[in-house]
């Protein structure tokens, strides 16, 4: 009986999980025509002017798609020998997402609109239609930042101080009479000002304010070069490693296995 599961267990997840068989290729292209439709439906639904003449229909379809990712949860956790490590990764909280906002819709008005979080399903796009060499750049994206984030945190930080510096620098030269009437609402000043985005909703006047304000807005020319500097460097780091494979664990789900590798390097589990 347990050898009998097992295999169901396995065949489930090569469906689920893996798009190397007909059986799995046409479970996914159907599940990503289901999140096309479902989002589709979210966002007409939001229309007025078909909200009143087709309110029931949009409801009815809601709950046939709820119904559905539903019973997809569901087989995920299935068909994994460690539900948990899926429940609780990336994939397994936007699957989670997708189906929350109809059932918390019983409860709470307006709730099941946040259905247009199932948008992030589409992810699985790269692996769905087999786009190995987007899911190898994405892999290679997501170990840059991993690499840099130590890098960019002391960016972050070093920003976060220069704007308070600087706008506690403004307010003392502008002053309350000129707009700037208070620290933080000088240092949103910096912020937007040091960004380059510029809402021209506070203006300095004085001319050591100008001033001020001249080399903020040359100064965040050159931070915004900063971190993509630093993630260009771990990205070209990346790109001498060994390619990434798609394949998914059927212990843990998960996948960023190098082409070569016979267990997961996350849980152990054979592949």
């Amino acid at each position: 009986m347990n050898s009998r599961w097992q295999r169901f267990q396995h065949r489930l997840h090569e469906i689920i999980f893996e798009s190397d068989t007909l059986a799995g290729r046409v479970f996914d292209v159907t599940l990503l025509f289901l999140i096309v439709l479902s989002v589709l439906a979210v966002i007409l639904e939001s229309i007025p002017a078909l909200t009143k003449p087709y309110g029931l229909f949009f409801d009815r379809i809601e709950w046939v798609f709820t119904i559905l990712f539903t019973l997809e949860y569901i087989l995920r956790i299935i068909s994994i020998r460690q539900p948990l490590r899926y429940i609780f990764s990336f994939f397994g909280l936007v699957d989670l997402l997708a189906i929350l906002p109809s059932y918390l819709g019983l409860f709470l008005f307006g709730a099941h609109e946040l259905a247009a979080v199932r948008i992030l399903r589409l992810l699985r796009i790269f692996r769905i239609l087999k786009l190995g060499e987007y899911t190898a750049a994405a892999t290679l994206l997501a170990y840059s930042l991993r690499e840099s984030r130590a890098k960019i945190t002391v960016f972050f930080v070093a920003i976060f101080t220069l704007v308070i510096t600087l706008g506690a620098m403004m307010y003392v030269v502008e002053g309350r009479s000129n707009g700037f009437e208070s620290i933080p609402l000088s240092i949103y000043w910096a912020v937007i000002t040091i960004t380059t985005v510029g809402y021209g909703d506070i203006v300095p006047s004085t001319p050591m304010g100008k001033f001020i304000a001249t080399i903020i807005m040359l100064l965040g020319y050159v931070i915004i070069a900063v971190p993509t500097g630093i993630v260009a460097v771990s990205l070209t780091a990346a790109t001498k490693k060994q390619e990434i494979s798609t394949q998914a664990c059927p212990n843990c789900s998960r996948q960023g296995h190098d082409p070569d590798a016979v267990f997961c390097k996350y849980c152990g589990s054979h592949l």
